[in-house]
């Protein structure tokens, strides 16, 4: 004769510790390829932005290594550029920096100057807040500024943002680490709000994406 196995009934704990089981295998995971692409849109955003005191970029100049190098923007917002000399680039693009060189270069220096400009680190006091707000753009970092007031201070959120999928990009220990910070959430008591700390990337996505 076979023996059987008595089934027994499953109680209320079990059964909410196999739903949570399988609500956690069916949740969406975070791809790499996702990460790669929002890294991608911060860079290109982060373009758009002018520096300040203390930030450090590099300059290429094409053909003429002796006239590249880095520079770290003075208290007085310039830097001072072999040939050329001292140059205002305080609260200017890469892009825009560059183009003023190339324009001080081509002043009886270079026939035809190809500079790039590329920043090394952000180091003055400011928060970056990127992506789907009304005003995106730099904004000075104030004592216990959180992610909401800093959203708040660069317009609000548009229409089409993703305002539970809010990341903020943090350098911690030499690496970048990003957090997901829920600001619908957080609006509604639902989540703990985030300190920022200088030089942090608040980046809105686009629901739409």
């Amino acid at each position: 004769m076979p023996v059987g196995f008595k089934s027994r009934p499953i109680g209320p704990l079990a059964l909410v510790l196999l739903a949570g089981l399988w609500l956690s295998a069916c949740a969406p995971q975070a791809s790499v390829s996702g990460y790669e692409q929002l890294n991608d849109e911060i860079r290109e955003e982060l373009q758009l932005v002018g520096l300040g005191v203390g930030d450090v970029f590099s300059v290429s100049v094409y053909g003429e290594k002796e006239l590249s190098g880095e520079h770290q923007i003075s208290p007085e917002g310039t830097v001072d550029v072999p040939l050329i000399g001292r140059v205002e680039v305080q609260g200017k693009t890469p892009s825009e920096i560059a183009r003023v060189l190339e324009e001080r270069f081509l002043a009886g220096y270079l026939k035809a100057p190809y500079v790039s400009v590329y920043v090394k680190q952000y180091n003055s006091k400011k928060i970056f807040v990127l992506g789907m707000v009304r005003k995106p753009g730099t904004f000075p970092l104030t004592a216990g500024m959180n992610v909401v007031e800093a959203v708040t201070m660069a317009g609000g959120f548009t229409e089409t943002a993703n305002a539970n999928f809010v990341v903020v990009t943090r350098k911690q220990d030499g690496q970048e680490v990003r957090i997901p910070v829920p600001v619908e959430k957080i609006s509604k008591g639902l989540a703990a709000n985030l300190d920022l700390k200088a030089g942090d990337i608040v980046f809105v996505p686009d629901r739409l994406l």
